[in-house]
Order: C-alpha cells, then sequence, then structure tokens
C-alpha cells in the first residue's frame, strides 16, 4: 500500500526524474523536449490525491481490507456520478435523436419530445445526429440559446450569430485564452483570475505560456472582491506582464459565492478604466440558494449601465455540467461573444474550425435545456417537478453543508451561496505543517491524502486553487445525496478529531 510519503512523489512536477530520462533515450518525443508547459501545468480537481482515490477503489473491488467500506469522491462536480437522477426530458430527447425510429416505436414518448426532436434533426446534415455540424454548432441550438439570453436578460437582445457551441464550456474558455497567445509581443499576455480559482484557468494559462495575475477574493466578507484588490493586483503584475484579460466566476467556483449586481458594477468599470476583455465563467447560473442572492449576467449588467462599458469585449459562457441538469459527460457548452472585433471573430471561427465540431448530441443537450418544454406541453409538469427537486435538494445540502463544516473544532466555512462546492478553511496543528514540509507537501495536500487514506472521503486541497499564504483550505462538492453526506460527515468529523489530536 502507498503512504503518504511514497504518494508525494507523484506531485505532477516529480513525475519526470532522471530514470525517466534515461528509459525514454532514443525516444524522439521525451521529457527533455516536450513542450515544457505541458510539464509545469497542473490540475488539482483531477491531480495525484483523485489518482490516488482511483486506486483505492480497485484494491476495495479486488477485496482489500481499509477502514472504510467505499470512496467518496467529493473532488469534482459531477452530480450524476453522486447519484443525481437523469431529467427524464432531456434523456427522452437524446434518446429520439440518437435512435429516430423510437419515434414511430415507443408510443409512450410525449408529442413535444417528438416535435423537438424531429426539429433538431431537421437542422441535421441528412437529418442525422451522425453528420458534422457547422463548426459553431448546429444552428437550431444557436437561435435557441439567443432566446433563451434574451428572456434570462429581461429582454437585452442577443444573436446567434455571436454563438459558438462548444464541448462543455471548458473548451470555449481554452479556446478563447487560446486567442491572446502572442510570443512576438515582448511581454506575456496577463490575465487576471480570481484566488481562489477553477484550476482549468491556472492550467490553461500555464499551458499556454500566458501569465498568470491573480486577485484575492475577500474570505471575511463571503468572497466577495473589491476594486482596491483589483488595482493591487493589476499594478503589481503590470510591469511583468501586458494584462489584457479579466476572468470572473459567478457564482463562484470553489467558493461558493454569488456576486452582487454592485459588485458587478464595480468589476466591469475596473475592466472599462484598464482596456480588458472580461471572460464571464457563468455555468452556475442556476445555481443560486441563498436568500436575498440573485444571479446577474454580466451581458446584461453591462449592456443597462450604457456608455461606455456597453462597448466592453465580453465573452460569456454556459454549460449543461451544472444547474440542475448536471449532464457532465455529454459534454455541451457556449460561448456568447459581445463586442468582439469582427475580424478576430473571423479568424476564431477558422480556427474552432479545424476541430470541425463539437459532439452533436451535447448540442442536443443544450437544447434541451435552453429550450426546455412550455406550460401546458405534456412533459412540462414532470420536467418543473424534476427541476425543482434537484434545486431543493441543493438549497438544502448547501445549507447543511456549511453548518456541519462550521461545527467542527478548528474549520470555518462560509455561506455556500450558489455553485455546487464549499470551501471551508481549516487550522493545521504546527506539527503537521511540518510533517508536511518534511515529506515536501503542502500543509492542506497532507492532511486531504490522510484523510483519503483513512476514510476513503476525496476532496481538493485548497493549494490546487490557490489561497492566501499562511491559511489551509478545501474545496468539497454538496452533491453527496443526503445519506451519502452523513456517512461523509462523520468519517471526517471523526477523522479530524483525531488528526488533531494526533498533531496537537
Amino acid at each position: 500500500m502507498r503512504t503518504a510519503q511514497t504518494l508525494s512523489g507523484i506531485v505532477a512536477r516529480r513525475f519526470f526524474n532522471t530514470s525517466t530520462r534515461i528509459m525514454a533515450s532514443g525516444k524522439t518525443l521525451t521529457v527533455s523536449n516536450i513542450n515544457p508547459n505541458v510539464i509545469k501545468m497542473e490540475y488539482a480537481v483531477r491531480g495525484p490525491i483523485v489518482i490516488r482515490a482511483v486506486e483505492l477503489e480497485k484494491e476495495l473491488a479486488a477485496g482489500a481490507q481499509k477502514p472504510f467500506p467505499n470512496v467518496i469522491k467529493a473532488n469534482i462536480g459531477d452530480a450524476h456520478a453522486m447519484g443525481q437522477k437523469p431529467i427524464t426530458f432531456i434523456r427522452q430527447l437524446l434518446a429520439c435523436i440518437a435512435n429516430p425510429s423510437l419515434m414511430e416505436t415507443d408510443k409512450s414518448l410525449p408529442s413535444d419530445v417528438i416535435e423537438h426532436a424531429n426539429a433538431f434533426l431537421g437542422s441535421c446534415g441528412g437529418k442525422s445526429a451522425g453528420a458534422y455540424s457547422q463548426s459553431t454548432g448546429v444552428e437550431i441550438v444557436r437561435k435557441h440559446v439567443a432566446e433563451y439570453i434574451s428572456r434570462r436578460d429581461n429582454g437585452v437582445p442577443s444573436n446567434s450569430e455571436d454563438i459558438c457551441l462548444s464541448g462543455g464550456a471548458s473548451e470555449s474558455i481554452r479556446n478563447v485564452l487560446k486567442l491572446f497567445i502572442n510570443k512576438g509581443s515582448g511581454k506575456k499576455v496577463g490575465v487576471m483570475i480570481p484566488i481562489p480559482q477553477y484550476p482549468l484557468y491556472s492550467a490553461t494559462i500555464e499551458e499556454f505560456g500566458l501569465g498568470q495575475v491573480g486577485y484575492y477574493l475577500s474570505e471575511s466578507s463571503n468572497w466577495s472582491l473589491d476594486e482596491a484588490e483589483l488595482e493591487r493586483s493589476f499594478e503589481e503584475h503590470s510591469k511583468e506582464y501586458d494584462i489584457r484579460v479579466l476572468c470572473v466566476i459567478n457564482p463562484g467556483n470553489p467558493t461558493g459565492q454569488v456576486l452582487s449586481r454592485d459588485n458587478i458594477e464595480t468589476i466591469i468599470k475596473f475592466a472599462q478604466k484598464k482596456k480588458l476583455f472580461i471572460l464571464a465563467d457563468e455555468v452556475y447560473q442556476d445555481n443560486v440558494y441563498a436568500q436575498g442572492s440573485q444571479f446577474h449576467s454580466f451581458k446584461k449588467v453591462l449592456v443597462e449601465m450604457g456608455e461606455p462599458y456597453n462597448k466592453l469585449e465580453l465573452a460569456s459562457f454556459h454549460s449543461v455540467s451544472k444547474g440542475y441538469m448536471g449532464e457532465c459527460g455529454m459534454r455541451g457548452g457556449y460561448v456568447e461573444f459581445l463586442n468582439l472585433d469582427p475580424e478576430v471573430y473571423v479568424l476564431f471561427k477558422k480556427m474552432i474550425s479545424a476541430k470541425l465540431c463539437s459532439t452533436v448530441l451535447g448540442q442536443a443537450v443544450i437544447d434541451a435545456v435552453v429550450n426546455p418544454p412550455k406550460e401546458g406541453e405534456p412533459s412540462y409538469a414532470l420536467w418543473k417537478k424534476e427541476k425543482d427537486a434537484v434545486l431543493a435538494s441543493l438549497k438544502e445540502r448547501a445549507t447543511l453543508v456549511e453548518k456541519a463544516y462550521s461545527s467542527i473544532d478548528g474549520i470555518s466555512c462560509n455561506p455556500v451561496q450558489g455553485a455546487m462546492y464549499a470551501f471551508p478553511q481549516i487550522t493545521i496543528p504546527q506539527k503537521a505543517v511540518e510533517k508536511a514540509q518534511s515529506l515536501n507537501q503542502q500543509p492542506d495536500f497532507f492532511y486531504a491524502l490522510e484523510l483519503l487514506e483513512s476514510t476513503g472521503i476525496c476532496i481538493v486541497p485548497g493549494s490546487g486553487f490557490g489561497q492566501k499564504d499562511g491559511t489551509y483550505h478545501f474545496r468539497t462538492t454538496i452533491l453527496p445525496q443526503p445519506e451519502l453526506f452523513k456517512d461523509m460527515l462523520a468519517r471526517f468529523t471523526d477523522f479530524h478529531t483525531k488528526f488533531l489530536a494526533k498533531y496537537k
């Protein structure tokens, strides 16, 4: 069995030791000539601790005896993997699109599902989901996305030509960031990202050779953001980087906050003053739980603010992986551009055409989300019942998670206003910090690994998201179903009490 000490060798930058290089000799591609950015990039959400969690699952399946019966993967926002049931309307629509003969043979299918499926297939080449779509996506879906955005934003217009579908929001985010790679400009292009942040951003920035410019969210005021911190970060990094991009995640991942309209206006004014391109990651826009919290899209606020703010360049993103859908594996998402230079947009579409198109079935899920059953249609009642039940359950668990962790000695947790995660702060005793340092590990990595080996609970250390020096956190999802969550909390509390006693 691997110990914490041996597992530390898995940490990303330690994969490539001298013996590996010797073993790879004679190969055309080796770790000594591979793109160095690939070696540097890290993605904590699927990092060494998750690799070990998968190994533990295999060991349990092979009959190994552990102090826990199963592994609980609280590391990632994968709703269906944690027991959430698919939305019936989405799966019926997918079934009909993937196998159109069902529409003739299955008499139990609601008529509106069949109508939606036929409309979608009518926009596909050869009326088949097996045909390539346009690189920007199936035309009728982009039309429905534009209508959805306009409804969401109280009538602010949206043009389907400004929308590109993709394999999840992540693909669109990476595609947009790729536009800023410019090695001939002297300084690296700087990208401002929140700290804590979703590791997609830090990993992609590293991979693309861009510059990471972190701005801290204020934990003491529920992860809010103030202009002084944006100014500090911009000024401190402007000598090193040509800062041109500002990323915002709302609702927050991993922090679970929902930005107020005033906060969004502050961010937009800062972006306008510094002439920054805004990337608005809004994939959790359906996941708002706290009383008094409300989702405001950056596009809506920016447009309503008028001149000069409504001229800012904006790319906003949404996904079918979160919300009430949780269809992570279907890989459906989109980006909407606002005020993008038309010539740049032509080049963007040329770039994504090299990948041909995103999965057409993923596009079908987007269509189900942005064009759901309407009141009076046969599928509406069940769709609304299932949607409301999922969101109500998530709201209940958001409250439960915050209260549960805050009640444990040595842990504090801000309210989970939205999204699918909590980001508690943990007090790690000095002896444990010294033990972690002796193993060349971050203290919260050491804590998370001990937790996994002792209880089977897989969380992500806060160091994988970024945090203020001297503080330690972990990200955990609110997705475990109620019974599993109670089990997880009991295991966690027992471990944490013993951990504090061991290292006091």
